[in-house]
């Protein structure tokens, strides 16, 4: 049967033809730098793009064009105090637009300039957890990680074999920039790399590498303490915050760097009652707080809103950078180091336990291993992830953890469990309402250890001794 065409028809035909044709033109003459979705409070997606295009492209969502909005345009920003000396710093430059766009809850289909995004799951069952994933280069620390070795610095590897895994979102536990000072010379490990805190270091530490990750899956993050103002808060204003760039919070004035450096927790639902609450305790260090400090305030507002947001949902991971009641080993020393005495001293003033009631994992990083703390009393396990590409800089936890360890004042480690024996990457896999799966991956994509997660307790198939 032959079909007849009307005029009307012909001219949609040509005009869908034309569109083809100056998308592909577009296409081949700004392609993205990246492209990626951000979650945000509440479960929507927030789409980012950064180009090297004079304005911002359009984004296709579901059949329907949906302009993307400027965040943060091309520019470089003077040279600020930061924590490296003056000659080990230099100003940021960011040559590139970064564009954004919400995402319509439900959407089924999103791209930009040619690009599929991935797009957020209503319930969520797989979920990947790296960390501490920059290559370190601190002059200070007279560390010179060697970022040109792929064994060295296995980060592209991890994020290639965890998007293998197909998971439903990805969460990062933070410290994404470790690339702050000049590779010295003749260093063949680090020489050539970019350093600093414009886009050609976030590029070689972050966007680069983990490519094949932000095609897989939204992400959820958390900020380390590599992200606070004075180091690449700049970047994570600019790139990763989920929330509003305002003015005053970008990090590039110094003085602002007390409102730049907190933001509040938020929640990101996970379907069928499961949240992840982010929390931003990048700054809080690890001595104890005073009160006349401005974090104190910010910290017991913290707490409060995490308490009021685990009350909504029937199973809450708890998202931070400092794993509050995690343990670790002095490097220097070798000598057992438990909590964080800065969140410890202003969470006890509202709770004994530290955390709340409705809290019942918390996922963390900052120290390069990953670990497994799960308690008779009635704290919430503890999980650290950060292993993912920083080199290791602690001391393997002894066999036999000794007889009074706490994380917190009372808090009583009945199962624990870690590896320290390479890089590698977590996942998680929903089993019911309250329980989960967890296995450990090396960078060969073998699993090293398995967990379950029930509620606030968890186990692991390779646990240490827990001496009482």
């Amino acid at each position: 049967m032959k079909l007849r065409r009307t005029r009307g028809s012909s001219i949609a035909v040509v005009l869908a033809a034309l569109a083809s044709v100056f998308s592909l033109g577009a296409r081949a003459a700004n392609p993205p730098i990246t492209a990626y979705v951000i979650m945000g409070e509440g479960g929507y997606g927030v789409a980012r793009v950064l180009t090297h295009a004079a304005e911002c492209p359009a984004l296709s969502a579901d059949g329907k064009v949906r302009a993307m909005t400027v965040r943060a345009r091309a520019e470089t920003i003077p040279q600020r105090a930061t924590q490296s000396s003056a000659e080990n710093s230099k100003p940021s430059v960011f040559p590139a637009l970064t564009c954004e766009a919400r995402l319509p809850l439900g959407a089924r289909s999103a791209s930009v300039l040619g690009q599929r995004l991935p797009l957020p799951k209503a319930i969520i069952r797989r979920i990947v957890v790296i960390g501490d994933t920059g290559c370190r280069l601190k002059v200070s620390d007279h560390a010179w990680q060697a970022c040109n070795d792929p064994t060295k610095y296995p980060f592209a590897n991890v994020a290639s074999k965890a998007a293998a895994w197909k998971p439903d979102l990805v969460v990062h536990v933070g410290d994404l920039l470790y690339r702050e000072n000049p590779c010295p010379m003749g260093n063949a490990g680090c020489a050539g790399s970019p350093w600093g805190y414009g886009l050609d270091a976030w590029r070689a530490d972050f966007f680069d590498p983990a490519s094949p990750l932000l095609r897989a899956a939204p992400w959820v993050v958390t900020r380390g303490n590599h992200e606070t103002c004075s180091r690449a808060g700049q970047g994570w204003w600019r790139f990763i915050e989920p929330r509003p760039l305002a003015a005053g919070r970008d990090c590039n004035d110094p003085t602002n760097d007390v409102s730049g450096d907190y933001a509040m927790p938020y929640a990101v639902p996970l379907g069928a009652g499961a949240q992840i609450v982010v929390m931003d305790l990048a700054n809080a260090g690890a001595k104890p707080i005073a009160m006349s400090d401005p974090r104190f305030d910010e910290l017991r507002q913290t707490y409060a809103r995490l308490d009021a947001l685990a009350r909504r949902a029937s199973f809450t991971f708890a998202l931070d950078h400092y794993p509050i009641l995690g343990v670790s080993t002095d490097s220097k020393t070798s000598a057992i180091r438990s909590g964080n005495a800065a969140v410890e001293s202003v969470f006890q003033t509202l709770n004994p336990l530290i955390l709340p009631q409705n809290v019942d994992v918390l996922l963390a990083g900052h120290v390069h291993l990953w670990e497994q703390v799960s308690f008779a009393t009635d704290h919430p396990s503890q999980f650290v992830a950060g292993f993912s590409g920083t080199e290791e800089d602690v001391v393997p936890i002894p066999a036999h953890l000794p007889p009074g360890v706490e994380p917190a004042p009372g808090a009583l480690i009945t199962a624990f469990s870690s590896w320290l024996d390479g890089f590698g990457y977590m996942t998680l896999e929903k089993q019911g309402s309250r329980s989960w799966k967890v296995t450990v991956w090396n960078t060969g994509g073998e699993a090293v250890n398995h967990c379950t997660i029930v509620g606030r307790r968890s186990r692991c198939d390779i646990p240490q001794v827990v001496v009482q």
